[in-house]
């Protein structure tokens, strides 16, 4: 038998080997940085960054991210790992699962990428479960920088109850909630992954509030997500694989849930006027508004950019009369306007036509 001094240290470096707090993740970050973007457009007021994070899911140039006024722009703009910046376009956008697809104008190939589908069938990761999340937090990336990289663990899975000023998130699936601090501006549209960066699990989410709690979570989209959107005629089932999937071929039609979709035939008076639509997405900007119209008692001002109504997010002049169309009078609206560097809430109610004097 050996002497017991010869023991102890061997069983004590057996027991030390698996926690070593120096491991170092570099070559896996390097080799998930190597399937992300930096997405850059719209926005850079307060509340709405104009840069976020996204996710190849395919050879030839298409990113999977989040949906968000930053990609209403016809200057949209995708800096691969390598350094090279391209223009890209919006191929398709499913509000109940808050995602948008995007591809790269130009032509690409032999990128590398996530295969969603091939993802979407391993298993899904439990509670417990050790991960690392890579997002381009605070804009530290521009052109071949590395996304920042945390570790953090599965804290739950369960149901989004999230909201973003006074409009709750439009997805309210079953998430991953992690006990990392990741939704930070830019990061949305990032990834969490498995420690060896292998497995994709799932797209980081945007800055919300828990609705129970008020305060502020961190939470990532399962590329195995989906929900049963019930519509006019017939119950839809939306997933992250079907979306990608049908986004890519062109063939993907975006779901219209009626709980979203307010009818009432002629839309009311608001007294607002728009900058002139002279391009194809002219952004609805407040050019005047009208004395003692809906608009003046709710207190738009001229510049404003209206960015949401009613938690529905408008991107041009059309999209804003096609929306305003469907509110009755006697609608009360809450919009969201960019004013300056911020955003604003204000409370709009739709009235009756002005009657023309005789």
């Amino acid at each position: 038998m050996k002497p017991l001094r010869y023991i102890l240290p061997v069983v004590a470096l057996a027991l030390a080997a698996p926690a070593r707090a120096d491991d170092s993740f570099a070559s896996v970050a390097e080799e998930v940085n190597a399937k992300l973007v930096k997405i850059f457009g719209a926005g850079g007021y307060r509340g709405v960054p104009a840069y976020g994070a996204g996710v190849l899911v395919s050879r030839e140039g298409h990113v999977l991210t989040l949906a968000s006024q930053m990609l209403e722009t016809q200057d949209l703009r995708v800096h691969l790992p390598t350094g090279e910046r391209y223009f890209a376009r919006v191929v398709a956008a499913e509000p109940e699962l808050d995602l948008a697809l995007l591809q790269i104008r130009e032509k690409v190939d032999n990128l590398k990428y996530f295969d969603v589908a091939a993802e979407a069938a391993k298993p899904m990761a439990d509670p417990g479960t050790s991960v690392l999340a890579f997002g381009n937090l605070y804009n530290i990336a521009t052109r071949a920088e590395p996304m920042s990289v945390q570790r953090g663990v599965v804290a739950a899975y369960t149901k989004l109850r999230g909201r973003r000023g006074i409009f709750e998130a439009p997805y309210d699936g079953d998430v991953y909630f992690l006990d990392a601090i990741t939704n930070n501006p830019g990061a949305s549209g990032g990834v969490i992954t498995s420690r060896d960066g292998k497995q994709l699990f799932g797209l980081i989410g945007k800055e919300l509030k828990n609705t129970l709690s008020e305060t502020w979570i961190n939470y990532a989209l399962p590329v195995q997500a989906k929900l049963d959107v019930k519509t006019e005629k017939e119950t839809r089932t939306v997933s992250v694989v079907d979306f990608v999937a049908k986004g890519m071929r062109g063939e993907y039609k975006t779901v219209l849930n009626p709980k979203r979709e307010k009818k009432g035939g002629q839309g009311g008076y608001t007294g607002v006027v728009l900058v002139p639509n002279v391009v194809e997405r002219t952004p609805p900007f407040v050019e005047e508004v009208l004395p003692r119209s809906p608009g003046a008692k709710a207190g738009l001002r001229p510049d404003d950019l209206i960015v949401y109504v009613d938690g529905q997010q408008v991107v041009s002049i059309k999209d804003y009369k096609d929306l305003m169309d469907r509110y009755p009078p006697g609608t009360d609206l809450k919009l969201e306007v960019r004013r300056g560097d911020r955003l604003t809430t204000l409370s709009m109610k739709v009235e009756d036509l002005p009657r023309k004097k005789p």
